[in-house]
């Protein structure tokens, strides 16, 4: 078979899959994943040894140090990945929650179910945990998956997805419901995205280029997020003290994720006393900051921003500063500016907080708290598939739950429609 025909097969398969694991009890998904993660762990020593091909053909190919180190196994990372999957084991099962239930004059009983979504693809780079994750968020919300990861890192995902689908054929749970693309060429993700009668969503994990590739050829519906521009702003009202350790932490506990922070706003009134304080702070962090004329002012070593600057996501220890002269200028550089994924005001004002809270059109919109708790796990979720900026059919850190949708269901005891 060419690798149309394979693809068309692979997801034709998850398809049946999908309709025996959606039936599934929940304890024989947890049992699954418990077993999963024993097996992962059993496996290292062959996981770390087929990860050291990866590593080896990336340090030929020149990847980066950062790169190569995205893409590494070791004992404590497959340790982690084993973690993950106990983590989502313990989670509760939203398959078959009754989300509403509501009665009709005529005596029906309306309600409404949580179920599986059906087939989700996952297109994805660099970090082969991903298939871990991925494989064990959509199994245990009833899902069959279809994963395709980056050419960088195959001979870990297929090592992961082996160990995997062992369990489930020793379980007697169907293996098409965990199917990883065996080869790297790019036709497998055009193929795949062609599959709009098999696959019911499509979520592509990595750059922001590789997204904008899904986006641009599929024919299925994707849940996204291109970039993560999170802002601060920083309200007349604000404990300094506060603000600064919530810009610190957002900016630069972790610069390359897309919820640390990469602009700062300032209200005029506390800008001659905060921007000294602030600059010096992160200058000493070895924080480049790139601001306005209004915020050079103050911070004479700033670069100057161009309106560049204001859309970008830099993923690294550079922060774009901007004086507003209000809320009202801070709401509409941010709606203007933002990518819709985190955005705080730092302030003692409710009545600023509310309305700030109800004005910032993001997935999450924090209040007195550093970006960088936009992530399932801080939010209580548990592990999750990624954050969407894609307000249907999720919007936030995507947990189980964003990973079932709902059906309706009716009780009556003989009404007829009149």
């Amino acid at each position: 078979m060419d690798i149309a025909e394979i693809i068309k097969t692979i997801s034709q398969d998850a398809r049946q899959a999908a309709i025996q694991l959606a039936n599934l009890s929940t304890s024989i998904k947890n049992d699954m994943l418990f077993e999963m993660a024993n097996a992962l762990v059993d496996g290292s020593d062959w996981l770390i040894s087929e990860n050291a091909k990866d590593l080896k053909m990336g340090a030929e190919k020149g990847f980066s140090p950062a790169m190569l180190d995205r893409l590494m196994l070791d004992s404590k990372r497959i340790k982690g990945m084993a973690d993950s999957l106990r983590e989502v084991a313990n989670l509760p099962d939203p398959v078959g929650e009754i989300t509403k239930m509501w009665k009709r004059p005529n005596g029906l009983m309306v309600g409404k179910m949580r179920i599986p979504l059906g087939v989700i693809g996952i297109v994805y780079e660099s970090r082969p945990n991903v298939t871990a994750d991925a494989a064990a968020l959509c199994l245990k919300s009833g899902n069959a998956v279809v994963l395709r990861g980056g050419s960088e890192a195959i001979n870990s995902n297929r090592a992961i997805a082996s160990l995997l689908k062992q369990i489930m054929k020793e379980l007697s749970i169907p293996e098409a419901a965990l199917s990883l693309i065996p080869f790297v060429e790019r036709e497998g993700v055009l193929e795949m995205l062609k599959q709009e009668e098999l696959i019911d969503l499509i979520i592509p994990r990595g750059g922001e280029s590789l997204i904008r590739f899904v986006v641009e050829n599929s024919r299925i519906p994707v849940i996204k997020h291109y970039k993560g521009v999170c802002h601060a702003f920083v309200d007349v009202s604000a404990d300094f003290n506060m603000a600064t350790e919530i810009i610190v932490n957002s900016k630069t506990e972790r610069p390359g994720v897309c919820n640390a922070l990469e602009t700062l706003l300032i209200h005029k009134d506390v800008a001659p006393a905060f921007v000294p304080h602030i600059s010096k702070t992160l200058n000493s962090l070895k924080v480049e900051l790139r601001g306005d004329e209004f915020f050079r002012k103050y911070s004479p070593g700033a670069k100057e921003a161009t309106e560049d600057d204001w859309a970008a996501e830099y993923l690294e220890l550079i922060l774009a500063c901007k004086i507003v002269d209000n809320m009202d200028a801070a709401i509409e550089h941010i709606n203007r500016y933002g990518s819709l994924h985190s955005e705080v005001i730092i302030t003692n004002d409710y009545s600023n907080s509310q309305r700030f809270i109800r004005e910032v059109n993001s997935s999450c919109v924090l209040v007195n708290a550093s970006t960088r708790f936009n992530d399932g796990g801080q939010l209580g979720l548990g592990a999750e598939i990624g954050i969407s900026t894609t307000k249907l059919h999720s919007f936030g850190p995507m947990g189980l739950e964003d990973l079932t949708t709902t059906k309706f269901i009716v009780y009556g005891d003989g009404q007829v429609r009149v």
